[in-house]
């Protein structure tokens, strides 16, 4: 927590870190006692060119170690109170019926983003056929074509993309990258991955556990 002024005039100032959907980028936001929620999710949307804010949210861990949304209408900091340092996650909070018909090109990203997110974490459930499909199209996204003396062996192997990346989802996503993936181009890759995560069962669906 920051202050400035005078004494007779001292403006308290909170900064908070917010992890966006790729864990190696982080914002810093200071806000003040009066500001909502909203000043906060605005603050970084405008900072990633976000204009379709609405998909998005940011979420906490209460001092219980709970997670909650934050919530846009009421005061930030009355729902952050009891966590030190102020941390929040930038996450997609509502999922598009069709995430290929959504007008930027930036939101499709950070919705393919979340996806990856909850592949990663066992959240996407599908059948190992799917995930290898899945894993396939993550690597041309950011490896681009198959080149033999580039990419030797199992380098798969080398991305973590499932919660449970057996060898033989490794051995098949090889194949697919290899085979029918060439030629795609990232966007054409990440654009193949949303039309397939969006028609899984599980798309959109935030599991929690219960006791």
């Amino acid at each position: 927590m920051l202050k400035f002024g005078s004494k007779s005039d001292v403006t308290v100032v909170h900064r908070a870190t917010i992890r966006l959907l790729d864990d190696a980028e982080i914002l810093h936001c200071d806000f003040q006692p009066q500001h909502k929620g909203k000043y906060i999710l605005e603050y970084v949307c405008k900072q990633l060119n976000i204009l379709e804010t609405d998909y998005f949210g940011l979420r906490y861990v209460d001092s219980c170690r709970q997670r909650h949304w934050l919530d846009l209408a009421k005061t930030a900091i009355k729902q952050v109170k009891d966590t030190e340092p102020i941390l929040f996650s930038f996450r997609v909070k509502f999922y598009p019926p069709d995430p290929l018909r959504l007008k930027e090109e930036i939101t499709r990203y950070q919705i393919y983003q979340q996806l990856k997110r909850d592949l990663l974490h066992g959240r996407l459930y599908c059948s190992p056929g799917e995930a290898a499909l899945l894993a396939a199209c993550i690597v041309q996204s950011e490896l681009g074509d198959y080149e033999p003396e580039l990419h030797e062996g199992n380098y798969i192997s080398e991305h973590k993309l499932l919660l449970k990346q057996t060898d033989a989802i490794e051995e098949k996503a090889l194949e697919l990258h290899q085979t029918q993936l060439k030629g795609f181009t990232p966007e054409q890759a990440e654009t193949h991955f949303l039309r397939l995560a969006s028609q899984l069962d599980t798309y959109a669906v935030d599991p929690h556990p219960v006791k």
